[in-house]
């Protein structure tokens, strides 16, 4: 049997954790922690919307990702200080931006707008995955929040959202890639799921030669069976936020 550097089982997700409402002073806030990735997520609440939307009666939901200039082997230096963000940055974020929405009412929501920060501490592999789960906690607790106010009459959000990378390493198909198993993966891909079984959004590359569908197939339904146990550990840090 292949064995990996982790020393995981195939289908295994590294020991992961969501602790909610870590920030003193966002509306909602997430630490996801898979294995050694860290990722802080906190969601604020601002009454304006982005011009395009004035006077529509809906509400918006956008995200900003960025890594801590020490949470990778080297330093790495801030997009501020280089004047603009990097390209992986823009389609990171947007990406859980999009699987944000996803799964959310905007007319619910109002004219007013949530803001997702996800910031790396410390990564090792599958930050915008761990990004984009601890982002739909954070979400969650300011739309709970926004209920608990008076602000909004109805939950915006119409279900839950996860991420989880697959990928191909030494021919056999497995759940949640550290990095050295993303680094030297031969196919390398990301699934965005909601708990209604449905595709959100699906990012996979053959990194060394073309893939086939049963691979494909394989890397589907551990996503679906790892976003399963994600979604049981979303459910229990908004149980566990207090509100």
């Amino acid at each position: 049997m292949m064995s990996r550097p982790s020393g995981r089982a195939t289908n295994a997700l590294r020991t992961v954790s969501l602790e909610p409402s870590v920030s003193l002073h966002a509306e909602g806030s997430c630490l996801a922690k898979f294995g050694n990735t860290h990722v802080i997520c906190t969601a604020s609440v601002d009454e304006r919307v982005p011009p395009f939307l004035r006077n529509s009666g809906k509400g918006w939901v956008t995200a900003e990702y960025g890594m801590l200039p020490r949470s990778t082997h080297s330093r790495i230096d801030r997009e501020a200080a280089r004047g603009k963000q990097g390209g992986r940055t823009l389609e990171i974020q947007r990406l859980i931006g999009r699987s944000l929405r996803a799964v959310t009412d905007l007319k619910a929501l109002g004219e007013r707008q949530i803001k997702i920060d996800c910031d790396v501490i410390q990564a090792d592999g599958g930050t915008r995955t761990a990004a984009i789960t601890g982002a739909w906690v954070a979400l969650r607790i300011a739309c709970e929040h926004l209920l608990l106010t008076g602000a909004i009459t109805q939950m915006p959000l119409t279900g839950q959202v996860a991420a989880i990378s697959c990928g191909i390493y030494r021919k056999q198909a497995i759940l949640d890639l550290d990095y050295d198993e993303d680094s030297s993966a031969e196919i390398d891909a990301n699934f965005i799921l909601t708990a209604a079984g449905e595709l959100v959004e699906v990012q996979a590359t053959g990194e060394e030669h073309p893939f086939s569908r049963r691979s494909l197939d394989e890397m589907l339904d551990l996503a679906d069976s790892g976003c399963g146990q994600l979604f049981a550990l979303q459910q229990r840090a908004v149980q566990d936020s207090g509100l």
